[in-house]
């Protein structure tokens, strides 16, 4: 089972398909949410009202698009590019986030977020 889900904030909006984990099911239980964008780099993260463990594959260097749950800050962590803390051009999280699935376009849609933005969070399809 995967589970589509639709981010939206005022300059756009993107999918993302999820993979079936103990964190992306937490976060569907929740869904819809609105919340604060804030950026890091070129990272989106916001909080969430989920509180889960750090799972068995987190990882803290993961590729473009990908959609993962920083359990430290309790909120969805979605990079596009280097953040502060990047060697190079790698996508470096604040610390090991579980993997969650990915954006279904360009993650560079993400640049159009604004620090401060609400930001919208819901299941496709419902």
């Amino acid at each position: 089972m995967t589970l589509r889900i639709r981010i939206s904030w005022p300059a756009g909006h993107t999918t993302a398909t999820l993979d079936e984990t103990p964190t992306s099911k937490a976060l569907a239980g929740v869904l819809p949410i609105s919340s604060t964008a804030r950026t890091w780099g070129e990272e989106v993260y916001f909080d969430t009202p989920v509180s889960v463990p750090v799972e068995d594959g987190a990882r803290q260097v993961v590729a473009p698009g990908t959609v993962a749950f920083w359990t430290d800050g309790d909120a969805l962590a979605l990079p596009y590019g280097p953040t502060p803390i990047s060697r190079g051009d790698e996508c470096r999280l604040a610390g090991p986030c579980n993997l969650l699935g990915a954006l279904d376009g360009d993650p560079r849609i993400l640049a159009t977020v604004r620090d401060g933005d609400p930001i919208r969070l819901e299941l496709v399809g419902g």
